[in-house]
């Protein structure tokens, strides 16, 4: 009865239209760098930020108003709060878990899991609560809790969060972050230096009346100073053996800012061409209106070039490296992307309703202009396609990818035919098969000497009895494919099963296949 509820809780939310426009809002506004919005959330949080750190700062030597304290410590850290529970919110679907789970545990025929559901959405919090940035937007709501005084140190961290919104610092993070292993391998080399060179100039001069370096705190002062090229003068060693180790460090200190300076240097110059790439895709992201063109032939060049005299906005999609760097030489838009592959980038957001006028198919090849026109109509339906037909063979294809306007280059120039027809039902369902939200796949199942007639047995079982379909199996040994195999032949060592199948159906068929025990 309590699983029921809970079901039924989790679809009313699912389909509730107000609660789901409230989470994408929330969701746009927190995450995503495209949202219209959301740079102003940005600029309005920074503010708050540094608005914060200036009221501790003032608070130091100065006796500030009583409602500038509690606005420090109540309205913006109440700020913080909200924004946390949002971002804890909005970082996964509680109901979309639960459905998810009672529909694959009905599909399976067994009872619904509430324990396996929580588990999973426990597990999807616990990775955001768990994240560095959540971690800093933590130790950002502390100075909430004012009355302990040492908390308010807490503030300092919010200055961190300027990462979550400055997408330049959080480049410059990723950047670094590419070379792990050569930073962890400097900060050792330095820690080594600094707790070897502490140890020797403590031993060489803190028996030393001149000398002011009389702990081993003092030490560690000293060598860190010096590593790292400062030299304030207050910590002088004044013994020979002191002097000696002063020089060894000070060259061990160039050394160590060469290291550094060398891993930031190659780290920039490695991820320069996907900087340049990101701010090229965000241009592309910003543009209202374009004309998409996919490939760029010298067909491709000429159309272009009639488009620029008429100061139309245009996108290239070109594979060929090559042909993309001679377009951009050309002050064109381009990006190395495979057209036929677009549903694949994540980086690339076109909103093909809102910023593309037409898709133009110029490739060398038809075969190239069909697939990319098949996976663009796969991402919309009401954008106009244009493509070059190279032989007149391949016009009924063109037709069933979806093109609209079709030209070939053997007939007269600009005329032009739209030709609207109806997909098969073959072309439908292998269509359906290779699409991403299809729930049937084409999957391979390998069996093994340990399976016996276990695979047989268990396709006339009720659960899998006329919902799992086997294509046939491919055996190894002989290199040939047995279509709808017969029971008698047996499995032999290394044979591969080719079943189509919904995913979790799938997944508990392979699962009792291997299952020790009977059937």
């Amino acid at each position: 009865m309590f699983g029921r509820w809970i079901v039924d809780t989790a679809f009313f939310l699912h389909t509730y239209h107000p609660y789901q426009r409230s989470k994408i809002f929330f969701y746009n506004l927190l995450e995503n760098q495209h949202y219209r919005y959301k740079k102003y959330f940005d600029f309005f949080m920074i503010g708050l930020i540094f608005l914060s750190v200036y009221i501790l700062v003032s608070s130091v030597k100065h006796e500030l108003p009583q409602g500038w304290l509690v606005f420090n410590n109540y309205v913006i850290s109440l700020f913080f709060v909200i924004e946390y529970t949002l971002r804890f919110w909005v970082y996964s679907s509680n109901s979309k878990t639960i459905i998810e789970q009672y529909e694959r545990d009905l599909f399976l025929h067994r009872p619904f899991s509430f324990f396996e559901a929580m588990k999973s959405i426990f597990k999807q919090k616990m990775e955001y609560v768990l994240s560095p940035t959540a971690i800093i937007d933590l130790l950002a709501i502390m100075p909430f809790f004012h009355e302990f005084r040492l908390l308010r140190i807490f503030i300092l961290f919010r200055v961190l969060k300027l990462f979550r919104y400055a997408k330049s610092l959080r480049r410059l993070i990723s950047i670094l972050a590419s070379k792990k292993f050569e930073i962890f391998t400097l900060i050792v080399f330095t820690m080594i230096m600094i707790m070897v060179s502490s140890v020797l100039i403590y031993m060489m001069e803190a028996n030393n009346p001149d000398s002011r370096i009389n702990t081993l705190f003092d030490a560690v002062y000293w060598a860190v100073v010096t590593i790292f090229t400062v030299g304030y003068g207050d910590f002088v060693p004044v013994t020979h053996g002191g002097r000696i180790v002063a020089m060894m460090i000070i060259v061990s200190g160039i050394a160590v800012i060469s290291f550094a300076t060398s891993i930031v240097v190659s780290a920039f110059t490695e991820k320069l061409d996907e900087i340049k790439e990101e701010k090229l895709i965000d241009s592309v992201n910003a543009l209202k209106r374009m004309y998409l063109v996919c490939g760029f032939s010298p067909l491709a060049h000429e159309v272009i070039r009639k488009l620029h005299k008429r100061h139309l906005p245009i996108l290239i999609l070109e594979k060929d490296p090559q042909k993309v760097a001679l377009a951009r030489r050309e002050g064109l838009l381009a990006l190395a992307y495979d057209s036929a592959s677009l549903h694949t980038y994540n980086l690339l957001k076109i909103n093909f309703e809102h910023q593309v006028e037409a898709v133009i198919l110029l490739h060398e090849s038809d075969v190239a202009n069909i697939y990319a026109g098949l996976t663009i109509r796969e991402l919309t339906k009401i954008i106009p396609l244009y493509s070059v037909l190279h032989y007149l063979g391949n016009r009924k294809k063109f037709s069933l990818a979806g093109i609209d306007h079709i030209v070939n280059t053997h007939e007269l120039v600009g005329s032009m035919s739209r030709i609207i027809a109806h997909q098969p039902v073959a072309f439908e369902v292998i269509h359906a098969l290779r699409s991403e939200q299809t729930s049937t796949i084409i999957d391979e199942i390998i069996l093994d000497s340990t399976v016996g007639d276990r695979f047989y047995k268990l396709l006339n079982d009720p659960l899998f009895y006329q919902r799992f379909s086997v294509l046939g199996i491919f055996s190894t040994s002989t290199q040939l494919f047995h279509f709808n195999p017969n029971p008698e032949r047996g499995i032999q060592p290394g044979d591969v099963a080719i079943v189509i199948a919904n995913r979790n159906l799938i997944d508990e068929f392979r699962a009792k296949l291997h299952r020790r025990g009977k059937v």
